[in-house]
C-alpha cells in the first residue's frame, strides 16, 4: 500500500501469482525464503527491511531477545535481523542457522538490483551458486556478491551451519 502498487502490479514484478499473494497477506500461506526474495525483490526491500516494524523508534541497539527471528516453512533455516531497525542505515546484518542438507534455490534476479552481500560462514560448510560459480565455504570464509546473482544456498554436510550476512542496500 505503501508504494501504491496493486496485487496485480506485484504479482507482474515478482512472477508470484496472485492468489499466492493474497493468501500471504490473509495468513492463510506461510512464504518460503525463496518466494520471499522474490516478493522483496520486486519490492525493491531486503528481508530484514520487509520484516521491519513500521512503528520502531530507531534505536541504535538491538538486544537480541527483540531481534525479528524467522523460519522458512520449508527447509527450517533460522534467519534472525540482528541490525538495529529504523536506523537509516545502508547495511544490514543478518545472522542464519542453516539445517542439515538442506538447499534453497532462487528464481533469477536482474543482477542490476544494485545490492551487494557478504557471507560469512562461523560454522560448519556452505555451498553458494553465484553467477556461473558454485563456491563451498568452510568457517572463516566470506563471499561477496551481487544478491540478484545468488541462484542458491546449500549445506551439505550432516551438521548444521551457521554465518552472518552482511548486505548493502545502496549498492554501487
Amino acid at each position: 500500500m505503501a508504494r501504491a502498487m496493486t496485487i496485480e502490479d506485484l504479482a507482474d514484478l515478482s512472477g508470484v501469482s496472485r492468489a499466492m499473494i493474497s493468501r500471504i497477506e490473509r495468513s492463510q500461506a506461510s512464504p518460503t525464503a525463496a518466494l520471499l526474495a522474490r516478493l522483496c525483490s520486486a519490492l525493491g526491500l531486503s528481508l530484514s527491511a520487509f520484516f521491519e516494524e513500521t512503528e520502531t523508534t530507531g534505536s541504535p541497539l538491538a538486544r537480541r531477545e527483540t531481534q525479528a527471528v524467522w523460519r522458512d516453512p520449508e527447509t527450517g533455516y533460522r534467519r534472525r535481523s540482528v541490525s538495529p531497525p529504523g536506523t537509516g542505515a545502508r547495511v544490514d546484518v543478518v545472522e542464519v542457522e542453516f539445517p542439515p542438507g538442506a538447499t534453497v534455490r532462487f528464481a533469477a534476479q536482474p543482477a542490476s538490483r544494485n545490492q551487494w552481500q557478504h557471507v560469512w560462514l562461523f560454522e560448519g560448510e556452505m555451498e553458494l551458486a553465484v553467477g556461473d560459480e558454485t563456491y563451498r565455504l568452510t568457517p572463516g570464509d566470506c563471499l561477496h556478491m551481487n544478491i540478484g546473482e545468488v541462484h542458491s544456498f546449500h549445506n551439505p554436510t550432516p551438521m548444521p551451519s551457521r554465518y552472518a550476512v552482511i548486505i548493502d542496500l545502496g549498492g554501487r
